[in-house]
């Protein structure tokens, strides 16, 4: 939630539905992939099948949690600009208003307390999400999961090399999808890479890494 209001003053308002700000690559397919889990927690629920709703649920909350956040957090923060900032913090709002109506069902009072935050009213009077209403359509269908995938190996690289997470990395080369491209500059920055070549590939994979000095203390 923090990062959904670190724009200044109003940042924590609602989410505006479909909103146009939401401009940046890794965003728009993590919307996207959001727009499928309410399409298949939606049937579930209609069908009677609340594990299927929640198994749905849970594994896009996850993904949201342990990848997604981790990813755009630098950007969310202003590390590439306002443009790139408005972005993150845009689909972020979003994807939380989305995922607390959600897990209403099965975590009423946890919802309950977190819309408070930002909405008046209950979240258990408000609308269902809607595909219409996160308004993206999928442009560059898995970017979540190959960058997801490039930050592992550049983590197993530093933690193989006995080095802190937290040690720069002078240059990068990683093979992969050229569809990884689209999110470089966010795996620059979690990865704390200065230089990174990215060469076509159907799999993941640290080709070579160059880890600098962690700065003084």
């Amino acid at each position: 939630m923090r990062l959904a209001c670190s724009r200044g003053p109003g940042a924590c308002a609602p989410a505006a539905a479909g909103s146009s700000v939401v401009t940046e690559a890794l965003d728009i397919d993590m919307l996207a992939t959001l727009a499928q889990v309410v399409e298949t927690a939606t049937a579930a629920y209609d069908a009677y099948d609340h594990a299927r709703a929640l198994e749905t649920t849970e594994q896009f909350f996850w993904t949201f949690c342990d990848d997604y956040l981790e990813l755009v957090k630098e950007r969310a923060y202003g590390s590439q600009g306002e443009a790139g900032q408005a972005s993150a913090v845009a689909a972020l709002r979003l994807a939380i208003d989305v995922m607390l109506r959600l897990l209403a069902p099965v975590l009423p009072f946890a919802t309950e307390e977190v819309w408070s935050w930002t909405h008046e009213g209950s979240v258990h009077t408000a609308a269902w999400p809607t595909v219409d209403e996160i308004g993206v359509e999928a442009q560059h269908g898995g970017l979540l999961t190959l960058v997801s995938q490039a930050l592992i190996g550049v983590r197993r690289a530093k933690t193989d090399a006995k080095a802190s997470q937290k040690t720069p990395v002078t240059r990068a080369v990683l093979a992969g999808p050229a569809l990884l491209t689209f999110a470089a500059d966010d795996l620059k920055a979690v990865g704390r890479i200065a230089e990174l070549e990215i060469t076509e590939a159907d799999e993941i994979a640290v080709v070579s890494i160059e880890l600098g000095e962690l700065p003084a203390a």
